[in-house]
């Protein structure tokens, strides 16, 4: 693959330097009450756009063929927003005793609270040849379920740090979430065709302006001279990152592999993407929601900045291992028959 081929296809992790590059550079452009007015285009417009395009998006036409595989199901939801915070905050009353940045452990707490995303564990479970509609199921259930779910999780591990009462919290995630989403499922239903025969770019839109949401939010660190990142802290924070991601992989490995589980080789690696993946997409708007107006906010979010292109990255190289494990208990399994 040559190198600009290289850059189109990872545009959005550069975009990600760049847009932080230009928040340490020019950090007086997003900041409250500045040129962009984030308070405005972002808190409301750029949030409520990608629930939108999200809404437009999701193909729940698609779900009904995965919809009575309840079992599958079951297991994915409740590790990724049960199993998964929950060991998450026993990691961290013991990382809490290092000397690890203490908002980037709240950030990494953030990240288990997060709903499976949308893209990433769809395309990498086709990639591999694993059952592609249980993860289309997955992830779309796992955004509406996130919804409400990830929130509340939110509030229960680390309560609210903003001087928003919880009621105002919950009205403003339904009026730029819920409500858009809604219009986007609603406004599918009447121009599916259409969108099914042009293919707009949705990824890339919503991509796009999650850009712009991480620009803001670091604009907000870098105009604050009391809030630094500690370069040790980050590194370690990226070791624990990709040691959580081996770990769970090979956990919902073990477990649906073993004799009894009742999952195919194709339902296991739906299961091992689906149910380790979180959404970067779903996850920094409500962030910004939750944990309006605080200071620290953009240290919080750096751990999910991280996750995301390390469970792409991570998941990529284990592609070839996976569908070879795959091919080879599928054969085996058509000669016991």
């Amino acid at each position: 693959m040559g190198l600009l081929a290289r850059l189109r296809k990872e545009w959005f992790i550069i975009g990600i330097v760049l847009v932080i590059l230009s928040a340490k550079l020019l950090p007086g452009v997003g900041v409250k009450e500045g040129p962009l007015r984030p308070e405005v285009t972002i808190t409301y417009i750029a949030v409520s756009l990608i629930f939108f395009n999200s809404g437009l998006s999701l193909k729940t036409e698609e779900l009904r063929n995965a919809l009575f595989h309840v079992r599958l199901h079951l297991f994915v939801q409740s590790f990724t927003l049960v199993f998964f915070p929950l060991v998450i905050w026993l990691l961290l009353q013991v990382l809490a005793l290092t000397a690890i940045d203490q908002w980037l452990l709240k950030g990494l707490q953030t990240v288990s609270c997060m709903p499976p995303p949308v893209s990433s564990a769809v395309i990498l479970t086709k990639a591999v040849g694993g059952n592609e509609a249980a993860a289309i199921f997955n992830s779309a259930f796992g955004s509406f379920l996130g919804i409400v779910v990830t929130p509340l999780l939110l509030l229960l591990f680390l309560g609210s740090s903003s001087s928003v009462p919880f009621t105002s919290i919950f009205s403003q995630l339904f009026m730029t979430v819920v409500v858009p989403l809604i219009l986007g499922q609603v406004c599918r239903g009447f121009l599916r065709e259409c969108l099914e025969r042009r293919k707009p770019p949705f990824g890339a839109i919503s991509s796009a302006v999650l850009l712009m949401i991480i620009y803001t939010t670091f604009c907000d660190t870098f105009s604050n001279p009391n809030i630094e990142l500690d370069p040790t802290s980050l590194l370690l924070v990226v070791i624990i990152i990709f040691s959580i991601q081996v770990s769970f992989m090979l956990l919902t490995f073990a477990f649906s592999t073993r004799s009894g589980s009742g999952f195919s080789p194709a339902d296991t690696v739906a299961i091992m993407f689906c149910s380790t993946h979180k959404s970067l997409t779903l996850g920094i708007p409500m962030l910004k929601i939750v944990f309006s107006g605080y200071q620290h906010l953009s240290l919080i979010s750096v751990p999910l900045l991280i996750y995301h292109p390390a469970q792409i990255l991570l998941g990529s190289v284990l592609v070839p291992t996976i569908r070879s494990w795959m091919t080879s208990r599928q054969k085996t399994s058509l000669l016991l028959r």
